[in-house]
């Protein structure tokens, strides 16, 4: 089959949605129905059981589904590989985020990577921390970035940088006015927390134990942008990344406390699939964010000769 029509049964379980891989390809949703149901009248299988919302794979659709991940991952390798003859960078970066490091740090890394390589394309798409893993994990995407980045059999987990978190409050709270606080001024506090099944929470309530704080958690929510909100209302106090709450002080809706004591850290970092070749390109965009070396770059393109003249 084409490997067009691969590509779209992969979009397909990709964003498990017929209508977001229709919008990829710019065709309609019956077009891409169509492409789905030649490719199981061509192998005589049914791929996808549409019988259950959301639909799920068949064994066969399964095993086929990995295969074709491996051909379009190798197909553009081999692109970037011969590209990558002459030092061109044109082709895609399949990027999968958490929404704070994809909002507040890759989207003008993202911008300086296309300003310097203008052939060259990023798909960033924003999921939960749970989700990036599958993704990469899958093959479906090349790269990933999540908070608290962890190393697995399957999943190799690169430290971007270190980002301070600050406490923040309502212009109206009483911390607001304080030039300098103790961590004792915080004990009994209303809180707005992250959700219990987010690494961020555990990480935070591990450093106020330490700090010998406690505070009262009025509310826990999932995503640091409706933590914002709820702490302008006044709500309660909380710990975010520092790059995340930027806009919102220079505006005046959020104020920082100055704190005498070092407040935490959140690690943010890449994770990408273990033995998945790494094309050119992918490489390129790596070294915008200072993850990979010129001299890494270099030393790939020279391997790419080496096995092309081979």
């Amino acid at each position: 089959m084409h490997l067009k029509s691969i590509q779209v049964f992969c979009d397909v379980i990709a964003h498990r949605s017929f209508s977001k891989a229709a919008e990829d390809h710019g065709i309609s949703q019956s077009a891409v129905s169509q492409t789905i149901h030649q490719l199981e009248e061509h192998l005589g299988v049914r791929l996808i059981d549409r019988s259950k919302r959301p639909f799920v794979l068949t064994v066969e659709g399964d095993s086929y589904h990995q295969g074709c991940r491996r051909i379009l991952t190798e197909m553009g390798t081999l692109e970037d590989a011969v590209r990558g003859l002459h030092q061109q960078v044109i082709g895609r970066v399949n990027v999968a985020s958490i929404y704070s490091i994809g909002l507040h740090h890759l989207a003008l890394q993202v911008k300086n990577f296309l300003s310097e390589y203008p052939q060259a394309n990023v798909k960033l798409e924003y999921q939960h921390p749970t989700r990036v893993y599958e993704l990469v994990e899958n093959g479906q995407v090349d790269i990933g970035f999540v908070s608290y980045p962890k190393s697995t059999r399957s999943i190799n987990a690169t430290l971007w940088q270190e980002e301070p978190m600050v406490l923040v409050c309502s212009p109206q709270h009483q911390l607001a006015e304080e030039k300098e606080v103790d961590f004792s001024r915080l004990d009994g506090s209303d809180f707005i927390a992250f959700d219990s099944a987010l690494r961020v929470r555990s990480e935070v309530d591990r450093f106020l134990a330490k700090v010998s704080v406690e505070t009262r958690n009025v509310m826990e929510l999932d995503n640091i942008e409706t933590i914002k909100r709820a702490v302008e209302i006044n709500a309660g106090l909380s710990f975010l990344p520092a790059q995340t709450v930027e806009r919102e002080v220079q505006l005046g809706t959020l104020s920082t406390v100055a704190l005498r004591e070092v407040a935490p850290k959140r690690p943010i970092g890449i994770i990408q699939r273990r033995g998945n070749p790494v094309g050119l390109t992918t490489r390129r965009f790596l070294e915008t964010l200072g993850l990979v070396k010129e001299q890494q770059i270099s030393d790939a393109v020279e391997e790419i000769k080496k096995n092309a003249a081979g």
